[in-house]
């Protein structure tokens, strides 16, 4: 193998300029290719693995952070989903995966402990209610009233 400087264009070498004819058989060979020949070629197949789509769940945080920012759990998963969409960007599918996996699990824990303590609020809230209802009965008719 030659590692010496060959000239772009034929006829450099020669001190002689380029032809419009060269130039333009040169763009030819250069669009079209080389000549084809009768022989088989071999043929190289290259696979592209498509983008795979990585789930962030950032609006699922957003929700959860929004109105079930139980014990800030929503908060933190929206954090955890965009460090997975930023590993995203990058082209980190197995860091993104990573942190999405993550933010997925913290917006289960908040959304199941948000709705057992809204539960549990509006339960304490109604027997609270009734208690006092009848507290407020009872005094009415033990002071004589009607």
């Amino acid at each position: 193998m030659s590692r010496g400087c060959q000239p772009f264009f034929p006829g450099a070498h020669t001190g002689v300029p380029p032809t419009y004819e060269m130039l333009k058989e040169e763009h030819e060979v250069a669009v079209l290719g080389a000549p084809q020949s009768s022989a088989p070629g071999t043929t190289t197949v290259v696979t592209i693995r498509s983008e795979t789509a990585v789930p962030d769940h950032i609006v699922w945080s957003l929700f959860n952070t929004i109105f079930m920012n139980w014990c800030c759990l929503g908060f933190v998963a929206f954090a955890y989903s965009v460090k997975s969409r930023d590993r995203k960007m990058v082209g980190d599918m197995t860091g993104a995966r990573t942190y999405a996996s993550t933010a997925k699990c913290l917006n289960v824990w908040a959304l199941v402990l948000g709705l057992l303590l809204t539960i549990t609020f509006i339960i304490f809230f109604v027997a609270g209610s009734l208690m006092i209802s009848q507290t407020i009965s009872e005094v009415i008719k033990q002071y004589g009233g009607p």
